[in-house]
């Protein structure tokens, strides 16, 4: 899958794209990017035209300075959808892309005609809902913003101790988020900006009982990242929603599990339509 880009005014959007049909928008996760959701865009391009979009602030995609609130995505993918002339469309969201994927359809229940057509959605392992037990719990990944290559060489002298030690996975993410943060400036705001109570501006909670498209929300049973009851609050409150909690399954469920993801979405979009 070849990453493409398209001009959107005054921002560019970059992609991919595998498949034919009806598309499906694909929206990854916080430190994401295009290639987050290659399984199930590989798993899905046999009857679907997938295009993984990468975030305004992410990937290669667009990097102005801003405070990249939730809005500001979804006006991006407004954007997206009218420069590819798109009418129809499924949309998938995983973690801050389901964020993203539910504020947009909120945002579409206010429209008294709204286009494109939005014919069903998929939250994967959803963030979006307020939740003040995350002040603090990333202070520890704060030390990574700091531009200064003696991080990285902290990081590179570890390296050989960590795999010794059993502990390459854990170091792994260390180092992915250390590349995440000095150069994708959504994420950089938000871990700086974001994680405080009065600074929950925009998450969804109070809003998701407006969505009006048939949505799965699919959850690992055992992820340590997003809790549980988020899934389930979006489940329980959106009017035409499924939930399935995949059992053992982690917040990298889209990476682990994910042809038992496949599955759960192409059995839910035949059967809603």
């Amino acid at each position: 899958m070849n990453k493409q880009t398209i001009g959107l005014g005054k921002y560019t959007a970059a992609y991919t794209s595998i498949g034919d049909g009806v598309p499906v928008i694909l929206l990854h996760g916080f430190f994401g990017n295009a290639g987050t959701l290659s399984a199930l865009a590989q798993g899905l391009s046999s009857n679907y035209c997938c295009i993984s979009l990468e975030l305004l602030g992410f990937g290669d995609s667009s990097k102005p300075d801003i405070r990249y609130l939730i809005d500001d995505h979804v006006e991006f993918l407004k954007e997206f959808l009218t420069a590819k002339k798109i009418s129809k469309f499924y949309l998938i969201g995983y973690s801050y892309g389901a964020w993203v994927a539910a504020a947009y359809a909120i945002d579409r229940s206010d429209l008294a005609t709204p286009t494109p057509e939005l014919a069903s959605m998929v939250l994967v392992a959803p963030a979006g809902i307020r939740d003040d037990s995350f002040v603090g719990r990333y202070d520890l990944l704060k030390p990574l913003l700091w531009q200064t290559p003696l991080i990285d060489l902290a990081l590179k002298t570890i390296a050989p101790f960590a795999k010794l030690m059993g502990k390459q996975k854990s170091f792994e993410t260390v180092r992915i988020s250390r590349e995440a943060l000095i150069t994708q400036p959504a994420a950089r705001s938000f871990l700086i900006e974001r994680l405080k109570p009065e600074a929950a501006v925009d998450t969804v909670e109070k809003s998701i009982d407006r969505i009006e498209t048939p949505t799965l929300v699919i959850a690992g049973e055992s992820d340590g990242t997003i809790p549980l009851w988020h899934a389930q609050t979006y489940a329980e409150k959106i009017p035409q929603a499924s939930l399935i909690i995949i059992p053992a399954a982690d917040h990298d469920l889209v990476q682990t599990h994910s042809q038992e993801v496949t599955r759960s979405i192409v059995n839910f979009w035949n059967i809603s339509g």
